[in-house]
């Protein structure tokens, strides 16, 4: 009995004297890392961010339709060309135009030269008549030299008298819908070319024609060609303002072009 007594006492001294290791703890976790930075359309507020997803896709959308258009104004006839043939050349026709075809291209065989001349008023009241003045000869030597030439420097001139021939006949008479756009078309952009000229007074007439050469025959064939050039020459055009571009200097400008321009910097 006194074993057990001092068993007893002895088991309850050891569970005093052991330190109460108390609740288990866990270490704090780490503070969250604050979110990425957001850029483009995702950093925009939702209604902006609607207006750009509704801006972008029009312009999707538009980039498709001037695709399918050039493929089918550059495509074989078919089906679809002959039945909205009208609605394809209205939106390629003139600032689209392309000059082949697939699968069977046409590569030029003639030098094509296009000349002005023009009636002029001086100051003094007179008329008198320049020389023809070589637009393509000048267009080929911006290019001659040039490892960059320009397209407008390269093609403009020569697709513009090739979208009048296509729609005029030898009489210079329209032959479709697209007669007057190409005339117009042709009168601006050779007062565009005249507008920075001092040709000596007011432009009051322009008469326009063209050069058309064979290019001569490499000298190990035997083919034969005759390569003088064919003259067409087309009637004289009086100028009007419509001929005159916005931004063509040319003394051919009436006198409310001036005025408005002194007022707009009076006003400023």
């Amino acid at each position: 009995m006194a074993h057990d007594v001092k068993d007893v006492q002895h088991v309850q001294g050891a569970h005093d004297g052991e330190a109460d290791p108390g609740p288990t703890s866990e270490p704090a976790p780490a503070p969250d890392a604050p979110p990425a930075p957001t850029a483009g359309i995702a950093a925009l507020t939702l209604p902006y961010q609607i207006a750009a997803a509704v801006a972008l896709g029009l312009l999707a959308l538009a980039a498709c339709i001037h695709l399918a258009m050039t493929f089918l104004h550059v495509a074989p006839s078919n089906t679809v060309t002959k039945e909205y043939g009208k609605q394809i050349d209205a939106w390629i026709y003139p600032e689209f135009e392309q000059n082949w075809k697939l699968f069977a291209p046409n590569p030029l065989q003639q030098n094509i030269g296009v000349q002005v001349k023009a009636e002029v008023k001086t100051a003094g009241g007179e008329l008198r008549t320049t020389e023809w003045i070589d637009l393509a000869a000048e267009d080929a030597d911006a290019i001659r030299g040039n490892l960059l030439p320009s397209h407008t420097e390269q093609n403009m001139l020569r697709r513009s008298w090739d979208f009048y021939q296509n729609t005029h006949d030898s009489q210079n008479r329209s032959t479709e819908s697209r007669g007057p756009l190409a005339e117009n078309y042709l009168r601006r952009l050779v007062m565009l070319r005249l507008a920075d000229r001092d040709l000596g007074g007011q432009v009051e007439r322009i008469q326009i024609r063209s050069s058309a050469a064979f290019v001569k025959p490499p000298p190990w064939t035997d083919e034969k060609v005759d390569t003088a050039p064919v003259h067409r020459v087309l009637p004289w055009w009086t100028v009007t303002p419509a001929d005159l571009p916005p931004d063509a200097r040319n003394d051919a400008a009436t006198g409310d072009r001036t005025r408005g321009t002194e007022g707009a910097e009076g006003a400023r």
